[in-house]
């Protein structure tokens, strides 16, 4: 199948998804996120498939979300009806956000992310539904309140709420420290990294594979996973609508970002100098 959005393709029983728009830092438009759902799909139920794998083109996983691209906005004009009010942000955010990384996430192979640069809110998201992450060293994770909010379940909840409170970047030392990610490699090793230990992987029986993917994420589903996933939604949708407010209390910065991604870069400025916007 020929995708806009993402790159598909399966050798030695390894499927790739690429997030492709590298020119937005892979932020996850409309097209990308249904156009990854369906390769998530074929991939799951082909038998030639034993495991999947999940890059990002370019220099960034993800940059997160995006909320204003030309591409975009021509998408939800001609092509996407999202319903006015409580109920169409709901229903949009569910499916998009929640329904589609669960479906990721439960996956009948095992799944592993390459993360590199950016992996923000959405890239948190869609790293967070993959059974490992592999990261490169220069890779930058920042969590908030987002719809999927698997963070409590990635790391520790104390060290979860030290660094959503402040709002900060994570680096890839802290976040192999905390557990979020199982390797961290050279931006150069990483593509190979990743594949090699798929490689290993798809020697295994795929059914086996499955019943133990299936045993460990029940594990935590019958902690509550689940449960949390869907009440967290409605806290997002109400902090979300809390940012209208007028006494809101962080800047709103012009352009497309996100004020607490704006409120994180300034940070990791003022503590390590000018990085890349």
């Amino acid at each position: 199948m020929s995708y806009k959005h993402i790159r598909y393709d399966v050798s030695d029983k390894i499927a790739r998804i690429t997030a492709n728009r590298p020119q937005y830092r892979n932020a996850q438009s409309t097209l990308m996120l249904e156009e990854m759902d369906d390769a998530f799909k074929i991939a799951n139920f082909d038998p030639e498939v034993r495991v999947i794998t999940l890059f990002g083109e370019g220099d960034h996983f993800s940059a997160g979300h995006d909320i204003g691209t030309p591409e975009e906005t021509e998408y939800r004009e001609k092509e996407y009806f999202i319903q006015e009010g409580v109920r169409g942000r709901y229903n949009h955010t569910r499916e998009q956000f929640v329904d589609k990384t669960l479906r990721w996430r439960n996956s009948q192979k095992p799944t592993i992310a390459a993360v590199q640069g950016y992996c923000i809110f959405g890239g948190w998201i869609i790293a967070s539904a993959m059974d490992l992450i592999f990261a490169s060293e220069d890779a930058m994770f920042l969590a908030a309140n987002f719809q999927y909010m698997s963070i409590p379940w990635d790391i520790p909840p104390r060290k979860a709420k030290e660094i959503l409170f402040e709002g900060r970047f994570i680096d890839a030392a802290e976040a192999l420290e905390l557990g979020l990610v199982n390797r961290v490699v050279t931006r150069e090793r990483l593509e190979a990294e990743v594949l090699e230990y798929a490689a290993k992987v798809a020697k295994n029986d795929p059914f086996q594979m499955r019943m133990t993917k299936m045993a460990i994420n029940g594990a935590q589903d019958a902690q509550g996973f689940n449960q949390h996933i869907t009440s967290a939604h409605a806290m997002f949708l109400l902090s979300s609508q809390g940012e209208k407010d007028p006494d809101f209390a962080v800047d709103t910065p012009e352009g497309r970002r996100r004020p607490m991604v704006q409120r994180a870069l300034d940070a990791y400025r003022a503590k390590h100098g000018p990085s890349e916007d």
